[in-house]
C-alpha cells in the first residue's frame, strides 16, 4: 500500500511539473499604455490635424485594460495640467465606446481652443511626466509618442539638463518636420534626432524610432 501511494505521489508531482512547464508560468500582460505628446509651439501647432489622425487610430485600436493619454508640450510641460485627455478602457463594449467618445470630445475641444502656439517647447518635461504616468498605470507595454519637430527650446530658468529614468518604455517620434535650418544643413536634422536617441536610450528606454509616414501606424503598434 505504501509503495502504491508513493508511486501515485510521484505521478501526481510529475503531472503538476509538466503542466507548469507547458503553461510557461503566469500569462503575459498584453495591455498597452500609450502616452502621446503633442508639440504646440510656434508653427508646429499647424500640424495638429495630423495629430488628430493619430489619436483617431489609437482610439480605434485600444483594447480592454489599455491606457491612453494625450498631453500637450508647452513652455513647461512637467505638469498633469498639460494632460488633455486620459482613460483606462473597460471590457464593457458599451462603456468603452462611451469612454472613446468622451476622449475624442476632449481632444476636439482642445483643438478648437488652439489659437496660437506656446512660446517654448519643453519636450524633456513632457517626457518625464509621461514616464511617471505610465509607471503608475503599469500596463504590460509602455509607449511614448512624441508628435514634434524635436526642437527643444526652454524658457529662462527652466532646468532640464539632468539624468532622467525611462526604463521599460519605448519611444516613437512622429511627424518630425524639418526646420528651415535643416534644409540649409541636413546635418542639423540628423544630429537633433541622434541627440534625442542617445538621451532616451541612455536613460533606459527599450527602443527609439522615428516615423514620418503616418499611413502605416499599425507597424508601430504591433502587439506580437
Amino acid at each position: 500500500m505504501k509503495r502504491m501511494l508513493s508511486t501515485a505521489l510521484v505521478v501526481t508531482l510529475g503531472l503538476a511539473l509538466l503542466a507548469s512547464c507547458s503553461s510557461g508560468g503566469p500569462p503575459k500582460d498584453r495591455t498597452h499604455g500609450v502616452y502621446m505628446l503633442i508639440d504646440t509651439s510656434g508653427t508646429y501647432a499647424g500640424e495638429l490635424d495630423k495629430a488628430l489622425t493619430v489619436i483617431n487610430y489609437l482610439l480605434g485600436t485600444m483594447n480592454p485594460g489599455d491606457v491612453l493619454a494625450v498631453a500637450k508640450v508647452s513652455s513647461r510641460s512637467f505638469s498633469e495640467k498639460d494632460i488633455i485627455a486620459k482613460a483606462t478602457f473597460t471590457s464593457d463594449p458599451v462603456r468603452a465606446n462611451h469612454q472613446k467618445r468622451a476622449f475624442r470630445d476632449k481632444i476636439d475641444k482642445f483643438a478648437k481652443s488652439m489659437k496660437r502656439g506656446s512660446a517654448y517647447t519643453d519636450i524633456t518635461g513632457g517626457i518625464i511626466q509621461a514616464a511617471q504616468f505610465l509607471n503608475e498605470a503599469n500596463p504590460g507595454r509602455k509607449t511614448v509618442l512624441i508628435f514634434s519637430d524635436m526642437q527643444e527650446e526652454l524658457g529662462k530658468s527652466t532646468v532640464r539638463d539632468f539624468p532622467i529614468e525611462l526604463s521599460g518604455i519605448r519611444f516613437v517620434a512622429l511627424n518630425v518636420t524639418k526646420l528651415r535650418t535643416d534644409n540649409v544643413d541636413p546635418r542639423r536634422y540628423m544630429g537633433r534626432l541622434e541627440w534625442w536617441q542617445k538621451r532616451v536610450t541612455s536613460a533606459g528606454a527599450t527602443d527609439w524610432r522615428v516615423v514620418n509616414d503616418l499611413e502605416h501606424l499599425e507597424r508601430i503598434f504591433d502587439r506580437s
